[in-house]
């Protein structure tokens, strides 16, 4: 075991002899690290928290009571392939959460952002990419496969289904099923996912200029309500806008997806 002298291991916690215990972590009684775990420096494993696998934590975060991290993917094709989860830096997993490894037939990588916050009983499934800044309500379950981009709100007790894309900067509300692809910047509500708009209050926070906003919300109303198919419309958007952010938009509609899209209404 490579234990950084300032590390804190508390008598009762069960550390295998082989994990990599970084500056300053903090591993709290009857908590369990595992022999293929790196934990960086000032992590933080509260008492009865669970750290196996090929699992590494990025500096600063901290993982709460029960939460079970790096354990086997939740798929009957699993045969126990070397697979991995990497976590980064300063993200909060709250009580309960559950953070699974990746498959070889998906990559073999599950991947965590910065500063995420994972509330209590959250999911993140094998081979799923969650970006920086994200935020998991209490219960979200996000299936085998997802990509949530920087910036993703998702409200408690939501579901996205495998293979889904969430664009970066959107919002889903509490209590939703999503099954389909969401636009970056959309705003998600209603039991089974309706496209309701754009994430304006979402953009206002993040200070995006008013002009940038105004051609987004034109941007949103031609692709509900233009000419041809909901790829040509994008594509024409795609060849005529000057905003960054519209741009953004048509590139995500315009690639490669395993889901078709929630389309506005």
């Amino acid at each position: 075991m490579t234990v950084h002298p300032s590390a804190f291991i508390h008598p009762m916690a069960a550390v295998d002899d082989q994990a990599v215990i970084g500056e300053g972590c903090e591993i709290g009684p009857f908590s369990v690290v595992g022999p293929d775990v790196v934990l960086h420096a000032g992590v933080v494993v509260k008492s009865h928290a669970v750290v196996t696998g090929w699992t590494e934590i990025g500096a600063g975060t901290t993982i709460w009571p029960f939460a079970c991290v790096g354990e086997v993917p939740q798929d009957l094709k699993f045969k126990g392939e070397r697979t991995r989860l990497i976590v980064g830096a300063r993200c909060r997993i709250r009580e309960g959460a559950t953070l699974n490894t990746g498959t070889e037939g998906g990559g073999g990588l599950t991947q965590v952002g910065d500063d995420c916050l994972l509330m209590t009983g959250a999911h993140v499934g094998h081979d799923a990419i969650v970006g920086n800044r994200v935020i998991l309500a209490n219960q979200v379950a996000i299936a085998g496969h997802c990509h949530i981009g920087d910036d993703v709100i998702i409200g408690g007790l939501s579901g996205i289904h495998q293979w889904v894309r969430v664009g970066q900067g959107a919002i889903i509300g509490a209590v939703t099923m999503v099954t389909n692809d969401v636009l970056p910047y959309g705003l998600v509500q209603g039991p089974r996912g309706e496209l309701d708009g754009l994430n304006l209050v979402g953009l206002k926070r993040r200070g995006v200029d008013r002009s940038e906003i105004a051609a987004m919300r034109a941007a949103f109303q031609a692709l509900s309500e233009g000419e041809g198919s909901f790829l040509e419309r994008a594509r024409r958007l795609a060849a005529e806008t000057q905003s960054a952010h519209v741009r953004e938009i048509c590139d995500f509609i315009l690639s490669q997806s395993d889901r078709s899209f929630l389309t506005p209404k």
